[in-house]
């Protein structure tokens, strides 16, 4: 599944991470090393075409994670504990992206990069999940969405 139908099946929590990953800039990535254990990177978002891509210099080591084992998280990064700022979690896998999607992002840090140099991939979602904060209040409002399970709305207090 790609960004396009997140906002098919669950437009609420595309819409709120779109603006999330819009506002932020940046997004956290995690993959899985050659032994199994969690690496996390930063990596900046875009959306093209009904994409969302990422892209990593072609020599680091969460693009070797990720042609090894292409499963991963991207969590849209928080700039403080009690910043209020809303969490989007997508969980799936990365594939090289074709030139199309590459090259339609202009704005994107890679565009003038060879492919060698520079690797782009798009994000296929297997899960979702958007975490609202409503800090005076003392709640927190879960939207996920599953295969299995579609959409779901949960508020929680917290701490």
């Amino acid at each position: 599944m790609i960004w396009r139908d997140l906002q098919v099946v669950a437009p609420e929590i595309a819409q709120l991470g779109k603006e999330r990953l819009d506002q932020a800039g940046v997004a956290l990535l995690g993959t899985l090393r050659k032994d199994g254990a969690p690496r996390i990177s930063p990596v900046e978002p875009y959306f093209t075409q009904g994409h969302l891509l990422f892209g990593a210099m072609s020599w680091s080591l969460k693009v070797r994670d990720l042609q090894r084992d292409p499963r991963c998280v991207l969590h849209s990064a928080v700039s403080h504990p009690d910043s209020g700022e809303g969490e989007l979690k997508l969980y799936g896998n990365a594939e090289a992206a074709p030139d199309r999607f590459r090259d339609a992002c202009l704005d994107a840090w890679w565009v003038g990069r060879a492919s060698e140099t520079a690797s782009v991939f798009s994000l296929g979602i297997e899960e979702a999940t958007f975490i609202s904060w409503e800090l005076e209040a003392g709640e927190m409002l879960v939207r996920r969405w599953s295969p299995k399970f579609g959409f779901r709305q949960t508020k929680r207090s917290y701490p």
